[in-house]
């Protein structure tokens, strides 16, 4: 059921996740969607057409534009941006929600420059919204109720209290384990390209873990394109493992591998453009490539 007072949202940016969040705002919730296209990509430009963005022309014109803003990028860019748009924000302006994949002490620490009652503290797990099941908003704080004006059939709001860090912690979970997978089998994959049992190891997937390799057919090629994102993002989740006294060597492995990736050629590649039909071997011969240079 759709918020009273909520008619219009800010997302920063129209990424690969923002713009099909915004798609989905508008075209299930009747939602006007605006944001800053200044000094942004081609790419990013386009798909922010593409999902019926605005663009307000500013970020101060965004802020003034809207009920609620959400903040989608790569988990890097989160506090610096956070930064800027407190202020503009101050005690009556428009609710913030991070949405990004950070560590629960790294959304306190964004969450200290806003009022508690103009932050969300949030999650999102799941592909960019498009079906059939919707993409889930893990949201904590005091205003997280004013976010089910968010809820569709393509995204779910699930509510987890008013503490901050709650939503971030669900979402580092979530990230540990199916990025963190991602990145052992590519790790797996290029350790056995650099053994030279690259093809005997897949021969014997192929027989007794048939319906694994044909994920990894399907995914471990594109990972290079998000690598700049997964990286920062396995360091969060190092960090929030280690708060809690969990070993975290395995997300610096991961964090180490998605940063091998940024390395190699295929990172120039964006979730458009990533070749579909070129083979998993031929995309671990260009990771072994990359340990060697």
């Amino acid at each position: 059921m759709q918020h009273a007072t909520l008619k219009t949202v800010g997302i920063l940016s129209p990424g690969d996740m923002g713009h099909g969040v915004g798609r989905a705002l508008r075209e299930f919730n009747g939602l006007r969607v605006v944001t800053d296209l200044s000094g942004r990509s081609d790419r990013t430009r386009g798909l922010a057409e593409a999902a019926g963005f605005e663009d307000a022309g500013s970020l101060d014109a965004v802020v003034a534009a809207s009920d609620l803003v959400l903040s989608i990028m790569p988990p890097a860019a989160a506090e610096g941006f956070a930064a800027r748009i407190a202020p503009l924000i101050g005690s009556d302006g428009p609710i913030f929600a991070d949405m990004n994949a950070v560590a629960p002490e790294t959304a306190r620490r964004i969450a200290s420059r806003f009022p508690a009652e103009r932050f969300v503290d949030g999650g999102i797990v799941g592909p960019s919204p498009k079906g059939p099941q919707p993409t889930r908003f893990y949201v904590s704080g005091a205003p997280a109720a004013a976010m089910e004006a968010l809820a569709s059939e393509r995204i779910a709001v699930r509510p987890l209290g008013p503490e901050i860090g709650r939503a971030s912690a669900q979402k580092m979970l979530y990230s540990a384990l199916n990025k963190g997978y991602w990145a052992l089998q590519a790790a797996v994959l290029t350790a056995a390209e650099r053994a030279g049992l690259g093809e005997e190891l897949r021969a014997e997937l192929a027989f007794s873990q048939p319906a694994v390799l044909a994920r990894m057919e399907e995914r471990i090629g594109m990972l290079p394109s998000d690598a700049h994102r997964f990286h920062p993002e396995m360091a969060e989740v190092a960090a929030f493992f280690e708060s809690l006294g969990i070993t975290s060597g395995f997300h610096k492995g991961a964090e180490d591998l998605f940063r091998l990736l940024e390395r190699t050629p295929l990172a120039e590649e964006t979730r458009e453009t990533w070749d579909r039909e070129r083979p998993l071997r031929e995309s671990i011969r260009i990771f072994a490539e990359a340990v060697e240079e």
